[in-house]
Formats: C-alpha cells, structure tokens, sequence
C-alpha cells in the first residue's frame, strides 16, 4: 500500500482487527518512509457494480460518494456515524446481491430516500429536496405537505 503522505511504496501493517460489524477489517499502518501512520479498511466486494446515470453516462459505483450523501443529509442529526455506516454496508450489499452488474442511479437514489424516510425524517426532507431538484419553492412545499399527514397520524 503506497503512503499517502509521501508515496513511499511499501507500508507495513501494525495492527489489523474487524470493525464493530465485522463488515470489513481495520489496519493500522506505518511508512517506514516518512514515519506516518494511517488506517486502512478492507472490504469485501461481491461484484463490481457500474452506475447508469439518467444521461446514459456509466461510471463505476462508488461507496464513499454513497456515504459522503448519506452524511450530508444525516448532518446535525441524532444518528452516530457507526450506525450510518451499516446502513451503508447494508445498501451496498443489497445492489450487490441483485445480480445486476449495472444498476440505474434512479434505482440507487429510490433506496438511499426510503431508507433516510425510515430512518431519519429531516435528513429524508434534506435528501430529497437535492434528489428531486425540486424546481420551484412550490415543488417543495407539496412534497412537504405529502409528509404531514403520515406523521399527524401518529
């Protein structure tokens, strides 16, 4: 593994261990090159999945831009970063195990907006007014209004 830091070509691993949901494997590194230490996480990768954008433009699928959304959304909620994390893994997993190697970022888009209803309602309202590029501040307000009465009822 190359160091970030200065390039050198050879780390060495110090320590490794499973993450709390055994979903992947932490280790810990040392360049002797520099002297820096950084973490790595290995994961594993049951298919490599390719993202059919709505313009018909393919690109290869991305987790860190999958979380890095999930995060904004979930930003200043009362929901911890391990948790975002399996939410994560368990996404992932589910667009691994469809059998499709290409998978239409509509379809990805759909999930990460049931999975943020269910989960947080703020960060669902966040992700949706990016998601649906509401055009007009009335696109959002009836979007809104479709939520009050699910949660009046409760």
């Amino acid at each position: 593994m190359r160091c970030p830091f200065c390039g050198h070509e050879d780390t060495q691993v110090k320590d490794s261990r499973p993450t709390e949901d055994n979903s992947a494997i932490r280790r810990r590194r040392f360049c002797p090159g520099c002297g820096a230490r950084f973490t790595t996480f290995e994961r594993v990768q049951l298919r490599e999945l390719t993202v059919v954008k709505s313009t018909g433009q393919r690109e290869p699928f991305d987790r860190e831009k999958l979380l890095r959304s999930m995060r904004i959304a979930l930003r200043k909620r009362p929901i911890d970063a391990d948790r975002i994390d399996r939410v994560v893994n368990s996404l992932v997993r589910q667009l691994e195990s469809s059998g499709e190697s290409e998978i239409p970022s509509k379809q990805i888009g759909e999930m990460v907006m049931q999975t943020l209803q269910n989960l947080d309602p703020v960060a669902y309202i966040r992700y949706a007014s990016v998601y649906k590029d509401f055009r007009e501040a009335a696109n959002f307000t009836d979007f809104v209004g479709q939520l009050a009465p699910e949660s009046s009822g409760s």
